[in-house]
């Protein structure tokens, strides 16, 4: 017996091994109805199958997002609360279809889009979204500055920048994407201290559940660009491209991304992913949907109306809310800021590497991707200037919405092409009712874009 025959009796027997406990498990999972599973048996299974959703719908709660849902809370009180559950249906459509693509071809959004549509469109896209994220960093960059200030006053503003800048890239750049995936699951648990902080706020329930269903809006240009505002920080192009892409990252950790194993298993991912996306989504619109009430109900009602970053409004709440809300509030401010800003720069990072067909993700070292790692440390190091030359939060809000007012129904409308082409999606194309809510959300999407560039003039 030869060397080479050696070796392969010797890997033969754990890999034997390993695969009858496979097939154990999955036996014993498929005949244990859920129903005769114990609570926390339940809980765990259900907790195993988040992934790529729920970070992705958390990381949309970022500090400029809260600082708008603040503002829309302070400015109308609870008449645009409407806005947190009219959002989430096609947030989630929307997020379950670029997910879907992604299991289903292997490959991400932008890599989808340069094969279908040609580099033009996705030139343009893309140039635009590291614009927006970059603007969108600069802002979270200095709200976990301010974020560390509410708990410690004393220490340098600037240095908080410097140090944040740093620890993130290191996270992105040296972690591995398993360890990283999991810091930023367990990281997403920190949007329920937005919830808490409103709870403790003891809001009022009665106006609130009034409000939560009767859509209003006046039309006027404030009002326009708030909802605008709203709307770009909640469906915005980055989550597009960053579920897509870590769809294909968890496929590529577990070994699985090839067609043969895509076409015998997409059945069940997709189902698991539809449990993953639906619930993601869900938390991002619950946090929306508490804090417009608590400002709602607290600082509209005590004529505080101007709210321009997410530490401002953990000020304002204080005297009103008190201690515990504030420190809740606080606490939310860094932990979301530190979840959004790599899923921000990692989404551009995807897009413009998948633009020009280089090698790409959070899986490669730095030596096999300097072209994606080269985008983030750009986007990030530009950010992080933003603040040393005075980079105005409401002004960063505005740029980003009215970018991601552009670049979305675009991007939005080459998703539902793609997820509606059986060629492409075989039987997991899109259905009529995804088809629907889609275009329906896009039109919606334009006109947002529309109404954000006139709100300007």
């Amino acid at each position: 017996m030869n060397k080479k025959n050696i070796v392969e009796k010797t890997l033969e027997a754990p890999a034997r091994t390993l695969q009858k406990g496979i097939d154990e498990g999955e036996r014993i999972t498929k005949n244990t109805p859920l129903g005769s599973k114990g609570p926390v048996r339940r809980i765990k299974d259900y907790w195993y199958m988040l992934g790529p959703g729920l970070t992705t719908g958390a990381s949309d709660d970022d500090p400029s997002g809260i600082a708008t849902y603040s503002q829309a809370g302070a400015q109308y009180g609870l008449k645009l609360l409407w806005l947190a559950i009219f959002t989430f249906p096609f947030m989630a459509v929307a997020q379950e279809m670029c997910a879907r693509i992604g299991l289903v071809t292997g490959r991400g959004l932008a890599a989808n889009i340069r094969t279908h549509f040609g580099r033009k469109v996705l030139y343009f896209s893309t140039i635009l979204l590291f614009l927006a994220n970059t603007f969108n960093i600069g802002a979270d960059l200095g709200a976990i500055a301010s974020g560390l200030q509410l708990l410690n006053p004393h220490i340098n503003y600037y240095l908080l920048i410097v140090a944040s800048t740093l620890v993130i890239l290191f996270m992105q750049i040296f972690t591995s994407y398993a360890k990283y995936a999991k810091y930023l699951k367990w990281l997403a648990l920190i949007l329920f201290t937005y919830i808490l902080s409103a709870i403790l706020a003891h809001p009022d329930w009665h106006a609130i559940l009034k409000n939560s269903y009767i859509p209003r809006i006046s039309f006027n240009k404030q009002e326009l660009l708030i909802i605008c505002a709203v709307l770009g920080t909640t469906i915005t192009p980055y989550l597009f491209f960053w579920q897509t892409s870590q769809e294909v990252e968890d496929q590529n950790l577990a070994g699985q991304n090839n067609s043969t194993y895509r076409n015998e298993n997409v059945g069940k991912e997709i189902k698991n992913m539809r449990v993953d996306v639906w619930s993601g989504m869900l938390l991002s619109n619950l946090v929306m949907f508490f804090i417009i009430a608590a400002c709602g109900s607290i600082l509209f009602q005590h004529g505080i109306n101007t709210i321009t970053t997410a530490s401002q409004a953990a000020e304002a709440l204080r005297p009103f809310a008190g201690s515990a809300t504030y420190w809740l509030f606080a606490a939310g401010i860094i932990g979301v800021a530190l979840l959004a800003i790599p899923v921000m720069a990692g989404a551009s990072a995807y897009a413009i590497s998948e633009s020009l067909g280089k090698r790409q993700g959070l899986n490669k070292k730095l030596k096999q991707g300097y072209t994606f790692y080269g985008v983030i440390i750009l986007s990030m190091l530009i950010g992080m200037m933003l603040n040393f030359i005075g980079l105005n939060p409401i002004k960063a809000l505005i740029y980003s919405a009215v970018l991601n007012g552009i670049v979305a129904p675009v991007i939005l409308i080459l998703i539902l092409i793609i997820a509606r082409n059986k060629k492409i999606m075989g039987k997991w194309k899109n259905g009529k009712l995804s088809a629907f809510l889609g275009w329906v959300i896009t039109i919606f999407m334009g006109l947002s874009g529309v109404a954000a560039i006139y709100s300007l003039f």
